[in-house]
């Protein structure tokens, strides 16, 4: 892909196998959902973070909401200064969670719909209609040093908006794949995985995530060109009956295997 001045674009450059498997990324935020509902001091979401990592995450992510229903400013600075993998912070376009993320400086930010009536996050974020904003954004957050990636769903009027605004990433969201069964599931992993090439073909890098389990993750893991799978619930729920350590690996056997057989083929 060129450049509007006739150069190879960058993002052209990057050569990402389309047979490893992504790298688990561990979400923190529903341990500080258990903190919150008692305001409390524990349980820590950054001692659980990096007992993720010694159990095999490859990167922990968390999402600051405007509302502060679970992860708070202070988790992200201390997540920030004691993650030893990869920090990847979720935000909304909101002006002062940006600027906050600027100021951070985690690794990666994941731009996120946020709605305050919303369980969790519902939906792929409108590239579309947020065209003015992320094109404030996004240049401000990588020029802090962050990857920015946006959250979108399987759709390729999204992607190729996404392309347009100077996002690295897409990080497709997998909700609909997880909440159906059968033929529909059958549907909406085609989807993912057309998604997935689109955006490669078309220079963007792919994460995905949202409603992953230890039941659902192995067919979302297997698809070509997605680095990262950015995994919570499910393990932090995992984790009470067996707890982190039980929990992150059995989640990271299941995504990073394939990944373990490709580097063996690489060293023989």
């Amino acid at each position: 892909m060129a450049s509007r001045h006739g150069t190879p674009s960058p993002r052209a450059k990057i050569r990402v196998s389309g047979t490893a498997m992504p790298r688990l990324h561990v979400n923190v935020d529903h341990v500080a959902t258990l903190r919150q509902a008692r305001r409390e001091s524990f349980p820590d979401p950054v001692a659980w973070a990096l007992a993720a990592e010694r159990a095999g995450a490859l990167g922990i992510t968390c999402h600051l909401r405007k509302d502060r229903r679970h992860i708070q400013d202070d988790d992200v600075q201390r997540l920030r200064s004691s993650v030893a993998t990869r920090l990847n912070l979720e935000t909304s376009l909101e002006r002062d969670i940006v600027a906050f993320a600027c100021r951070i400086r985690p690794h990666a930010v994941c731009i996120v719909p946020e709605d305050r009536k919303e369980v969790t996050t519902e939906g792929g974020l409108d590239v579309v209609a947020e065209r003015k904003r992320l094109a404030k954004a996004i240049p401000a957050l990588r020029q802090a040093g962050a990857e920015v990636s946006l959250f979108v769903g399987p759709e390729l009027r999204q992607i190729r908006a996404a392309v347009d605004v100077g996002a690295q990433f897409v990080e497709l969201h997998t909700g609909a794949y997880a909440n159906t069964r059968g033929t529909r599931r059958r549907h909406e992993l085609a989807r993912l995985r057309t998604a997935a090439v689109y955006a490669r073909e078309h220079g963007l890098r792919v994460n995905a995530g949202h409603g992953l389990d230890y039941e659902n993750v192995r067919p979302i893991a297997e698809l070509p060109h997605v680095e990262e799978l950015n995994i919570g619930f499910a393990i932090v729920a995992r984790a009470l009956d067996v707890g982190v350590r039980d929990a992150v690996h059995r989640m990271a056997v299941l995504v990073h295997a394939r990944r373990a057989l490709h580097r063996a083929g690489v060293a023989r």
